[in-house]
């Protein structure tokens, strides 16, 4: 079976971050897709708990969506695909990533490692995601999905004023609400 990870602060959850999923599955690239939140590592403000943002996933969740909350610990992507693999040595992962992160891949920690993995990449802001991939010699391993319809939706930008956003589910804004999320201090 092949499984995409999807990896990402979900902070919080936003259409965009689905039509990506929903994208990937339509077309039949993986069977089912791992949604992996993660703990705030970067340099960000205003996070939600992990648990109100998994919570906030589940929404989504159904027989190929799955939300992982076992694998969050991982503070780097390649740990996380290794870890994967080892409890699940029958399937094929494959990474899913904006073409935002194709252009610093090199920068990820022993990004050498998820060369070794299928890697999905979808178009965004109009990058040349071949122009970054040609210098990997693993460059068959990239299947770029050139024709993705990107919309240019953020969690920063939905936090800035939840209330006038309409790229957030109504599960999800509702949620938001009744536990106080993202109020502004």
């Amino acid at each position: 079976m092949k499984i995409g990870v999807f990896v990402g602060s979900f902070n919080p959850v936003h259409e965009g971050h689905m039509k990506v999923v929903n994208y990937i599955l339509d077309k039949d690239i993986v069977d089912k897709i791992f949604v992996v939140p993660t703990m705030p590592y970067w340099d960000k403000d205003n996070f939600a708990p992990l648990e109100d943002r998994i919570n906030m996933l589940r929404f989504y969740e159904n027989n190929r969506i799955i939300v992982d909350s076992d694998h969050n610990i991982y503070p780097y992507t390649y740990l996380l695909m290794e870890a994967l693999r080892k409890e699940y040595p029958n399937e094929e992962f494959m990474l899913i990533i904006g073409a935002d992160n194709i252009v610093n891949f090199d920068k990820w920690k022993n990004y050498q490692d998820l060369l070794e993995y299928k890697i999905i990449v979808l178009n965004r802001n109009n990058i040349d995601i071949s122009k970054y991939i040609e210098k990997y010699d693993k460059k068959d391993n990239f299947i770029v999905l050139k024709d993705f319809p990107f919309v240019a939706t953020s969690s920063t930008e939905i936090k800035k004023d939840i209330d006038e956003t309409n790229n957030l589910n109504p599960k999800v804004y509702q949620y938001i609400k009744e536990h106080h999320l993202y109020e502004k201090e």
